[in-house]
């Protein structure tokens, strides 16, 4: 497999890795995860930083020792990563948009300063059911439900598994689970005042 965006080299493995992500606040979209590996170790956490619980002014990635690797800032419909702490006039160093694919539920990615880089995110992150694809159309990543392996029964839609191919880094994959959050969140929003806007008895009322 081709080596795509590298945020941090550390979480590029040599053979696939499971990660469990556990989103840490359970009342709004683009709150808070936790990230651990298949032996509880943590990997990355995500907190969110604003004036307003409700509105959140930047959404950060950090590795275990609280070093930021990527930030995401919480802009309405502009869905961009950045490296590091994001600065004045610094410029994302990926996107994602959604695609014109008719009849497919779909999300491209585009990568800055690397012409040709981009991926394909197909299926529904609201259940917890996408995979991404390279260029090539090969299987880098795959977000699903986790079953509980002592019950076999299926976990609710607050820890969900982030599955890493090997060469595909595991900060750029966190990165894209925090902006897949910012748009569902972002429908979600939409859904609710669609739900709320006066209907035409409404307005004959």
């Amino acid at each position: 497999m081709k080596a795509g965006l590298v945020v941090d080299n550390e979480y590029i493995y040599g053979e696939e890795k499971h990660l469990t992500v556990l989103k840490t606040s359970l009342f709004f979209a683009n709150d808070g995860y936790t990230v651990y590996d298949c032996n509880g170790q943590l990997i990355f956490r995500v907190d969110s930083y604003g004036p307003d619980p409700r509105d959140k002014g930047e959404v950060v990635l950090m590795d275990a020792h609280g070093r930021c690797l990527l930030t995401r800032p919480s802009l309405h419909h502009r869905w961009e990563g950045y490296l590091g702490e994001r600065s004045e006039g610094q410029k994302p160093v990926f996107s994602v948009k959604r695609s014109s694919i008719i009849g497919r539920c779909a999300m491209t990615v585009e990568v800055f300063n690397n012409p040709g880089e981009e991926y394909l995110i197909e299926g529904n992150f609201g259940q917890r059911s996408c995979t991404i694809f390279n260029a090539g159309k090969e299987s880098v990543a795959e977000i699903k439900r986790k079953v509980d392996a002592s019950t076999n029964v299926v976990l609710g839609k607050d820890v969900f598994l982030l599955s890493l191919k090997p060469g595909f880094d595991g900060a750029f994959a966190m990165g894209l689970v925090l902006v897949l959050d910012q748009i569902n969140g972002d429908d979600y929003v939409e859904n609710d005042e669609a739900d709320m806007s006066p209907t035409a008895e409404d307005n004959v009322l």
